[in-house]
């Protein structure tokens, strides 16, 4: 068979799966329909037999500042045992146990969150290390995996070399176990793994930029050569770990070959993984697509150069805890509301020309379709946030030929905004989310839409779930503007794909919608308590 014919075989079987998971106002996406808690997975991989190498949690450091991250590149800190800490400790540990005692003051049920959020908290995601000799560590180069409940590293393989790795650079592979959102949302499941990867992503790249590490993602290493340079290549089953992609960290642009990676020679692996469930109910059409999806290396594009936006004045925030602290609101209160500066600072920061969106070798694929609420001095409407350079004209051709097209008014220059329809919109903004009341409630909801046809045909199949990930990226930088602005956000993968197009005009698959979000005032819940992250340990 021809690679022509391979191609076309992968990119139907991605439209399929595509269309096949769209929730619809009369039906939603397959699932199992109820909850089976009995064989709920467990939310910790751990490499049974591997030896685990504790990692010490950093105090508080009010340095850098949150704002300092979005300006020039801070001091670049060697890589050591306490870096290698302060990475993961503030991108894919753990945040927080929440609480429900019983009136007797018993435990009714506990729970952890994480630092980079996830679908229904599930937790899809899991993180390597692959870096040279780090004191404290191994006096060799080596692969590790990142236990988040331990905050400690599992020595899965020593390694006689890494050939090309700059001096004060790593290696941070992801990798996504799809059975944990599967169990819950079925065949929909492999989006929101990607939607998660990409918060991965967004959340390891600010977590360098703390330290002065540049982030690159090795477009350009396959997924079946990644699976083997992580050590889950024999993996099986529903609880396998999918290879997603590989970030470079390091001071200085990247150089490595990822010829050299995939064949890289070391001890024998250590450790085997835990199960998570006693039984599974298969998704055949999530192993189909995955598989259709994988990438034998993509070939990066030149990058639009960073905009650097000046620091707001009067804000001291540290960017530790604005990273700690973030959280996904659970419900909106309707009422709060931002200023028009903290609006327009929020999309600065989500556009594409700037850290931390440099971490991702295409052209920006993703624009912004926004539900506005409560914004001072902007009208309530439906807006577009074009961001990329290419976009408006396809939009322009794909949208209602009666959106206004207007600049709204003391709108930053080259914030490319645009007033589509002015009124209220709460009532569409709740409807597209399946009727969430939360995609109202907020300040603004956000659809986030890619260019999917021309992506597709220009890039392959394996762009799939590449979108997935600049909208996750796009995600946890909002989330953290949120957290900045006094206020929360939450990610919402339940919308009715049709219906949001339909809204835009859209017609086929030149744009499809592939995640929406929402910011605001939250509403707490009492009955939850908090529970230090690792108060277990001591």
């Amino acid at each position: 068979m021809t690679l022509r014919l391979v191609t076309e075989s992968a990119l139907n079987a991605v439209y399929d799966y595509h269309e096949r998971t769209k929730h619809r106002l009369n039906r939603y996406a397959r699932s199992l329909g109820y909850m089976d808690w009995a064989n709920q997975p467990g939310p910790f991989r751990r490499y049974e037999g591997a030896p685990l190498l504790r990692l010490q949690p950093p105090g508080d450091d009010p340095h850098p500042t949150y704002d300092s991250l979005f300006g020039d590149q801070l001091p670049p800190q060697p890589i050591t045992k306490e870096s290698v800490s302060r990475l993961f400790y503030y991108s894919l540990a753990l945040s927080a146990w929440k609480q429900i005692d019983n009136p007797d003051g018993t435990i009714h049920s506990r729970w952890s969150l994480r630092v980079d959020p996830s679908s229904g908290n599930l937790h899809p995601t899991e993180g390597y290390l692959i870096c040279g000799p780090v004191e404290g560590l191994r006096e060799k180069p080596a692969v590790y995996h990142y236990a988040p409940r331990e905050h400690g590293l599992e020595l899965r393989r020593t390694l006689d070399g890494i050939p090309g790795l700059p001096g004060g650079a790593a290696l941070i592979g992801i990798s996504s176990i799809h059975w944990r959102e599967a169990w819950k949302y079925g065949e929909r499941a492999y989006r929101y793994c990607q939607h998660d990867c990409g918060h991965a992503i967004g959340a390891i790249t600010l977590s360098a930029a703390c330290l002065g590490w540049r982030t690159r993602m090795l477009g350009d290493i396959g997924t079946a050569s990644l699976s083997r340079l992580l050590g889950i290549d024999s993996q099986e089953g529903p609880e396998a770990e999918h290879a997603d992609c590989l970030l470079l960290l390091s001071p200085e642009p990247p150089g490595v070959s990822p010829k050299t990676l995939s064949s890289l020679r070391g001890s024998e692996w250590l450790g085997a993984p835990n199960e998570l469930s006693a039984s599974h109910h298969r998704w055949p059409v999530i192993e189909e697509v995955s598989k259709a999806a994988g990438s034998s290396g993509l070939t990066s594009h030149e990058r639009e150069p960073l905009v650097a936006f000046e620091p707001p004045p009067g804000r001291d925030l540290s960017a530790h805890r604005i990273i700690r602290q973030r959280r996904s609101a659970v419900d909106m209160d309707g009422e709060t509301s931002l200023e028009r500066d903290v609006f327009f600072r929020m999309l600065q920061r989500a556009m594409p020309q700037r850290m931390p969106f440099e971490s991702l070798p295409w052209a920006p694929a993703v624009s912004l379709a926004l539900f506005v609420h409560r914004v001072t001095g902007v009208h309530p409407g439906l807006y577009i946030l074009v961001r990329g350079k290419a976009h408006e004209a396809s939009l322009r051709e794909a949208f209602r030929s009666e959106f206004l097209w207007e600049k709204p008014g003391n709108c930053p220059g080259g914030l490319p905004l645009y007033l589509l329809v002015p009124g209220d919109v709460q009532d569409a903004a709740q409807t597209v989310s399946c009727h969430q009341e939360i995609a109202a409630n907020g300040v603004f909801a956000a659809g986030m839409l890619a260019r999917f046809d021309e992506t597709l045909k220009e890039s392959g199949p394996a762009m799939y779930p590449r979108l997935f990930w600049e909208t996750g990226l796009i995600g946890q930088v909002l989330y953290l503007e949120a957290e900045a602005a006094g206020v929360r956000a939450t990610g919402i993968g339940c919308f009715f794909d049709d219906v949001m197009h339909r809204t835009m005009g859209i017609q086929a698959h030149s744009w499809q919608s592939l995640y929406h979000f929402t910011i605001g005032g939250p509403v707490e819940d009492p009955r939850l308590r908090t529970i230090d992250a690792y108060s277990h340990l001591s």
